[in-house]
């Protein structure tokens, strides 16, 4: 699953690495698995018990680091400066102008934070097989 692969990518291998650059696929992928994990740890925990309500707290926590790893190294891919990230500092105009610097295509060339990761990854694929298309309806 393109998921798991993502979020292993960017939690575990580059939990806080702020050089390089990250396609799209691999910045949101990330991004829905570190969603999906907290919140989904956090609501299970309450409907349950506390311990993991607690271990989703800590989760979040430690996806903190990683998460911002990963928008820098997203802001790199399309040429801008990771600094730009505080822009989401600013209340509600700054998350809608960071979605869009994050959503925005990158460089398909070398740029000053280095090459595009691969010939795949600038396709979107990452070297991962994509899904098939959904069967024909009739």
């Amino acid at each position: 699953m393109q998921i798991i692969t993502y979020w292993k990518r960017g939690f575990l291998e580059n939990y806080a690495n702020f050089k390089g650059r990250d396609t799209r696929p691999e910045f949101w992928w990330f991004y829905l698995a570190n969603f999906i994990l907290s919140y989904g740890l956090i609501l299970i925990g309450g409907a349950t018990t506390n311990a993991l309500n607690i271990i989703g707290s800590l989760y979040g926590l430690a996806a903190i680091i990683p998460g911002i790893a990963a928008g820098v190294r997203r802001l790199h891919d399309t040429g801008k400066s990771g600094w730009m990230l505080l822009i989401s500092l600013i209340p509600i105009v700054g998350a809608i102008v960071i979605i869009v610097l994050l959503a925005q295509p990158g460089t398909p060339d070398a740029n000053e934070y280095g090459p595009p990761t691969s010939a795949d990854a600038a396709s979107g694929s990452a070297g991962i097989t994509p899904p098939p298309p959904p069967p024909p309806s009739n």
